[in-house]
């Protein structure tokens, strides 16, 4: 059984399917594909398209097959979720819809069954978590993390609160935190603002982590292009720091210092956050991962109606300069997707949550150090990508007055080498949940989690917990002592990428 129907989530469900096994994918919402199908559209692949192999190097070709291409990185929505469906379909994949995770039982450490919301109740000799939010990974009793750790915890560099360093992500020119009377947050400072007394240290771990988002999807072609309304409840007061933000630049900010704009087939375009004001609601998401299911959609809600709101204001305030104004004023939302949920994306970008501390914890050592292992099941190359994590106000000192002023704090960006990825991380420890795999909140310390975060990386984890899994009914033993050997050779008959052997043309100055 797959708990969590998102990208990578499916791709454990058809390859088991394919292996022969009946397979249950249940999933809490209407749609399969998670962020892959729900508005992450410009596939996050640069520096390892080359190591996608396997039914993710699948799914790309046959969304490529649909315009016509050798393989697409970059495609529509909906036909992100249509590939995914015709291929579980193809594998024979039972899948449930509207099934969220309830409880769990277990006998000793082996996980029985589970149980949904609405009652249902699915068991099964192994079940893989899938979830963005590691939600069946809790509820068997597996020990896990959230927030960022310190620096020495892993003896990581990169670690824990970051410096307030200058950057494309950071506030070009000076903002003021300041607000009469006090604010949301109690201080005198404009709503979401962490004041600096209640900042870590830098280096030190304060249980915050990357903020999220919806990735969005618009259009510029009239005829399937419908206007983004003014948002219900919408508070002009809510984006006062995109206000002051153009007041204090003068006219020097574009629209790329709000919205990251890449083109889709079709006249569809993918934004995504950039710029320390944009479609990130910093601080928002610190709640979620420990949140009731009411609380979660909540915060999805404020997340989704932060972003309709900045769309609005772009187009629509008389702060914002015309040129920007025109600029965001060419775009609407497509009418052919998200249909049920007004057109709008489906899907909150979980950057991160809960991660699992299983048989082998990730950390920067092994993305920079030790990129080799015995049990890789596959391989990731992504940027450590790290998002903001909180809009600070620090005291800035401009004689003879002090101001409270706003900066982004979090954002890291750094390249690594091709990496394996170890069975290990994917296995709890062997006495807290014997019969469990996890594919998305994996083992890892914050910082290698930045570069495991991608959907790529979910989906070949994904078809390795997938081929174990199956590996491990057909020869009735627990998921840790499946023949790692034949996992191994099973994967790569099928295209997995587990090592820079497998990819001649790989730079070998990348070993």
């Amino acid at each position: 059984m797959v708990y969590g129907g998102t990208a990578g989530g499916t791709m454990a469900a058809v390859a088991a399917g394919r292996e022969g096994l009946s397979v249950a994918l249940v999933e809490p919402s209407r749609h399969v594909g998670g962020m892959l199908s729900g508005g992450l559209s410009n596939s996050d692949v640069d520096g390892q398209k080359q190591l996608i192999g396997g039914l993710a190097g699948e799914f790309f070709q046959r969304a490529g097959k649909h315009y016509d291409k050798p393989v697409a990185w970059a495609f529509e929505p909906h036909v992100a979720e249509q590939t995914l469906l015709g291929m579980l379909q193809a594998a024979r994949v039972n899948i449930f819809f509207e099934a969220g995770l309830a409880t769990a039982a277990k006998n000793g450490a082996e996980l029985r069954f589970i149980r949904t919301q609405d009652g249902r109740e699915f068991a099964a000799p192994v079940f893989i978590d899938s979830s963005y939010e590691g939600d069946l990974m809790k509820a068997a009793g597996v020990s896990y993390l959230g927030g960022r750790e310190s620096q020495e915890r892993y003896h990581e560099s990169l670690a824990g609160r970051q410096e307030l360093l200058p950057g494309r992500h950071q506030f070009r020119f000076s903002v003021s935190a300041d607000t009469v009377p006090s604010g949301t947050n109690g201080e005198r400072l404009l709503p979401y603002i962490v004041p600096e007394r209640k900042v870590a240290r830098t280096g030190e771990s304060d249980g915050r982590f990357q903020s999220y988002c919806y990735r969005l999807c618009l259009t510029d072609v009239p005829e399937n292009r419908l206007p983004i309304k003014k948002p219900a409840g919408y508070n002009e007061t809510r984006y006062a720091l995109a206000r002051r933000y153009l007041a204090s630049a003068k006219g020097a900010l574009t629209l790329d210092d709000f919205l990251g704009i890449v083109a889709l087939p079709n006249g569809k375009f993918d934004v995504n956050s950039t710029g320390p004001v944009s479609t990130d609601l910093l601080g928002a998401n610190w709640e979620y991962p420990e949140a009731s299911w009411a609380k979660r959609r909540h915060i999805a809600e404020e997340h989704l109606s932060w972003a309709q709101g900045l769309l609005y204001f772009l187009q629509n305030d008389a702060t914002v300069p015309a040129t920007i104004r025109v600029q965001v004023s060419r775009y609407g939302l497509p009418k052919d997707e998200f249909v049920d949920t007004g057109h709008w994306p489906n899907q909150l970008y979980v950057r991160e949550g809960r991660r699992m501390l299983g048989e082998y914890v990730l950390t920067q050592h092994d993305l920079q150090e030790y990129r080799e292992k015995y049990d890789s099941i596959g391989m990731a190359g992504y940027n450590i990508d790290i998002r903001e994590v909180e809009w600070v106000a620090h005291n800035v000192y401009v004689y003879p007055d002090v101001m409270d002023q706003v900066f982004t704090e979090g954002y890291l960006s750094m390249p690594v080498r091709p990496w394996q990825i170890p069975y290990r991380a994917l296995l709890p420890r062997e006495q807290e949940c014997s019969n469990l795999l996890v594919t998305a909140t994996i083992s890892a310390s914050t910082i290698a989690y930045g570069s495991f975060r991608m959907e790529a990386n979910y989906m070949i984890a994904g078809e390795s917990a997938g081929v174990a899994a199956a590996l491990a009914v057909k020869n009735k033993r627990p998921v840790h002592q499946v023949d790692l050997a034949l996992l191994q050779k099973t994967l790569r008959a099928k295209g997995q990428i587990l090592s820079v052997k497998d990819v001649p043309q790989l730079n070998r100055s990348s070993q």
